[in-house]
This record gives structure tokens, C-alpha cells and sequence, in this order.
């Protein structure tokens, strides 16, 4: 997912500032906005299969 597409679904969210936030911050925004855990880049070998940031966030 590409940072435009990640801003235009944290838009559709209403996520405060989401054209201001870095990347990783934006992610975590959209998580809590979507009622998860803003977990983004903070856990290593997640569990969380169907996250759709896992490709993103897990190596």
C-alpha cells in the first residue's frame, strides 16, 4: 500500500492531521480509528494473520 493510499484511507477514517503524520504514525492512527490495537511495527512475530499492514510491518 502506497503512503497516497494509506492518507486517502485515514481520510475516509477522519484521522486528525493524517497529511502531517509519518508513515508509522498514520498506520497506528487508522488502527485505533478502526477500534485495534495501534500495534504497527511494535510486536515482533505478531500472531495477527489477517492484518492487512502485516506485509508492511512484518519481515
Amino acid at each position: 500500500m502506497t503512503v497516497k493510499d494509506i492518507r486517502d484511507k485515514a481520510r475516509t477514517l477522519k484521522v486528525k492531521n493524517y497529511a502531517r503524520l509519518p508513515k508509522e504514525q498514520l498506520i497506528r492512527a487508522i488502527q485505533t480509528a478502526e477500534g485495534n490495537a495501534d500495534c504497527y511495527g511494535k510486536i515482533e512475530d505478531c500472531g495477527q494473520m489477517d492484518c492487512c499492514w502485516r506485509a508492511d510491518c512484518q519481515p
